[in-house]
């Protein structure tokens, strides 16, 4: 950011060949408020200037050229309804090509001369061998240019809006020169401690802006990039990391001093399995947490099926010992009920009392459940977003747990830290797993814990990709699977842009898979959004109890149900779907000891990138490669939701492309706090400065 009174902060209308008008349009179309907003506007490519092309040296696969040579003659072509267009005819030493307008003629007929040379650029049009460019740049060749720039031309995004107002990509070049020419160093200053610059050699501020927006070279523009996106990481991994630093030396939290006759008498006489090492290291990341006397705040993310359930129980029976009560908040009242009963049950021999809260829970059931949790009787309170409630108090909650938490809002979470005088322990789960970059940008102000192991027993799933013409094959499986006392769920997409449609296409799925599956021979369930909440349990229980062969639905069962007897995924119209949601859905099935498959229907018709997809979910099981895969193929803009808005509005970095970046700027960031958290010695005081003046923007808001 900017210093004192620099004249980076001067509103953009005072640029030279801005004004007013102008200045209304580079608000509203780019967001470019102040001269400042304008140099944060990078060239998004450079043209190579320095190279002449020979006509002859033209093809099909040329892109764009820069070529010299002389205008042999010029003329004009009038078409249908008035139209024109200014045709002028380039020779080099190697052949001739076309210059077409079809705008602007008048102002290019004043420009150009036959027998005059220009230097002359743009996009090719190549057709039955003859070369033509349209609306090329054209430069008078003088002694100045006769052998080309001696630059790399920077390429700036613009907007139809802004062309007819003059202010086209070459425009704004133009205004970008002008205001290089009023900055100097004490408007960009440097920041950055010196053994960092001198580690990495980086080029400082003033040279990487200049360098970025116009480089000599190549590698002039490489080393202004790779400064300038250092600076975006090391500065966001200065405030997560200095937030979790202050969060372990300052927020006070309950001390869980021992592991009590709950606890053990669960993890020695109730357990139902082994538990993987996977889950024992987390457990005791969690004790050592919550024995420490400061807030914990941890994320656990594991795969599907690698036993997050289970890790939050045994630590909310930790709570339980320690005189605490302990709370599990769901997103759907499906997933929030499943809970409620996996819980329930195996804790049925124990004397631990589990209540259920969610919209549907009224009358005096409710009155009944709000007075439990308040006078203590309910230990631990499974529900929806009911918990953050203001009529739902506690009388002493120590534990909270979050699962699949990007689907509560921020503000959603922290009312339910509220619930108590010093906030209690918050564990946080996801069932996406989040590859490592992301993590550490997203969640870089949590601790995290990673289950990358399954539990013994679970057959890996049998992935494959069909098309619509191999359908009766597919169902003919189910048939078999059926037979053999399995189930099958069909899955069908939620098309955004219409409920209805959406709608009509589950219907119309439904009436196909009767049918194929006679009512007096199968029974199938059906689950989507418009039902009751009543009619949906009721049919999501018809197929946990068995009593439904099939379940057809849309992604209302795409977390959290866990049927062992299903061993059929059919996905249809499986390129409508992400890859994180594909493998979600995947893992419904496989949860039991039988060999499990998921079916990808499709029709023939595919773009690359759903091809992609599909053979990645084909090739692997792993949910890390997975959610690697996603966000290489569509970046991380969707994996987390909203955790992310603010955070990831980088110019420059990417999480894909600038992984090692990440974590040299988290590891220098980490260091420096280790050594002077508060940026207090003289060599941090350029950044501190830098950091304040962040304050209200974007991420930087809590920042000291």
């Amino acid at each position: 950011m900017t210093y004192g009174n620099s004249i980076l902060t001067s509103s953009i209308e005072y640029l030279k060949g801005v004004g007013p008008d102008k200045a209304l349009l580079l608000q509203k179309e780019l967001s470019v408020f102040t001269f400042e907003d304008l140099l944060n506007h990078f060239p998004f490519r450079h043209i190579d200037r320095t190279k002449i092309d020979l006509i002859r040296n033209i093809n099909s696969n040329t892109d764009t050229v820069q070529i010299k040579g002389t205008i042999t003659h010029i003329e004009e072509v009038t078409q249908g309804k008035g139209r024109r267009r200014l045709v002028a005819y380039l020779k080099d030493s190697s052949g001739v090509a076309e210059l077409v307008w079809f705008q602007g003629i008048v102002w290019v007929k004043k420009s150009i001369q036959v027998g005059k040379e220009f230097l002359v650029f743009g996009k090719v049009n190549y057709f039955n061998g003859s070369v033509s460019i349209m609306h090329p740049d054209l430069d008078s060749v003088t002694n100045n240019n006769a052998e080309g720039y001696s630059f790399l031309e920077p390429v700036y995004s613009t907007t139809e809006k802004l062309k007819a107002r003059f202010l086209n990509a070459r425009a704004i070049t133009k205004l970008m020169a002008g205001l290089m020419q009023q900055i100097d160093e004490k408007d960009l200053p440097e920041f950055l401690p010196d053994t960092i610059i001198q580690k990495l050699g980086l080029p400082n501020r003033i040279t990487a802006f200049r360098k970025i927006h116009f480089p000599k070279t190549k590698q002039e523009y490489d080393n202004a990039l790779l400064r300038l996106k250092f600076e975006e990481l090391f500065l966001l991994q200065l405030k997560l990391n200095r937030a979790k630093i202050v969060r372990h030396r300052q927020s006070r939290g309950y001390q869980f001093s021992i592991i009590g006759e709950h606890f053990n008498n669960f993890y020695h006489n109730y357990l139902p399995f082994e538990l993987t090492n996977a889950q024992k290291r987390v457990i005791k990341e969690i004790r050592v947490d919550c024995g420490n006397g400061f807030q914990m705040n941890r994320l656990v993310q594991g795969d599907v099926g690698s036993g997050k359930t289970m890790v939050a129980l045994l630590s909310m029976l930790m709570a339980i010992d320690n005189g605490f009560q302990a709370c599990m908040m769901a997103p759907t009242e499906i997933l929030a009920r499943q809970h409620f009963e996996g819980i329930s049950g195996l804790l049925k021999d124990m004397p631990v009392k589990v209540g259920l809260l969610t919209g549907n829970v009224k009358g005096k059931l409710r009155k009944q459940v709000l007075e439990d949790c308040l006078n203590g009787d309910i230990q631990i309170l499974v529900g929806t977003h009911a918990l953050i409630e203001e009529t739902v108090q506690f009388k002493n909650l120590g534990f909270v747990v979050i699962d699949e938490q990007h689907r509560f809002g921020v503000e959603q979470r922290a009312k339910l830290q509220q619930k108590n005088t010093i906030p209690p322990h918050v564990l946080v789960m996801t069932a996406t797993p989040i590859p490592r970059t992301l993590s550490m940008t997203i969640y870089g102000d949590l601790d995290t814990s990673v289950i990358d192991e399954l539990p013994p027993g679970r057959t890996p799933i049998t992935t494959v990709h069909r098309y619509e013409t191999s359908r009766g094959n597919v169902l003919d499986f189910v048939k078999e699977q059926i037979s053999e006392g399995r189930q099958c769920y069909i899955v069908f997409p939620l098309i955004e842009e219409s409920e209805k449609i959406s709608y009509e296409n589950l219907m119309r799925g439904y009436e196909n898979v009767k049918a194929f599956f006679p009512e007096h021979l199968y029974n199938i369930a059906m689950v989507h959004g418009r039902m009751d909440q009543e009619t949906k349990q009721r049919n999501m229980d018809r197929f946990v109890k068995g009593e439904a062969n099939i379940m057809v639905s849309t992604t209302v069962i795409e977390v959290g149900v866990n049927v062992p007897n299903s061993s059929v995924m059919i996905i249809e119209s499986a390129e409508k779907f992400g890859l994180s949601q594909l493998h979600q859905l995947r893992g419904r099935v496989g949860r039991g000891a039988a060999k499990s498959y998921c079916i990808l229907m499709t029709s023939h018709k595919l773009t690359q990138d759903a091809r992609e997809r599909l053979k990645i979910m084909c090739e692997t099981n792993d949910g890390f490669k997975i959610s690697e895969k996603d966000m290489e193929l569509r970046g991380p803009g969707d994996i987390e939701g909203t955790r992310q808005s603010g955070l990831l509005n980088f110019k420059l970095a990417s999480l894909v492309a600038d992984k090692d970046l990440m974590e040299i700027a988290r590891n220098l960031a980490e260091n420096l706090l280790e050594h002077d958290i508060n940026l207090s010695l003289p060599e941090h005081e350029r950044l501190k400065i830098q950091l304040q003046n962040k304050k209200g923007k974007t991420y930087w808001s809590k920042i000291a």
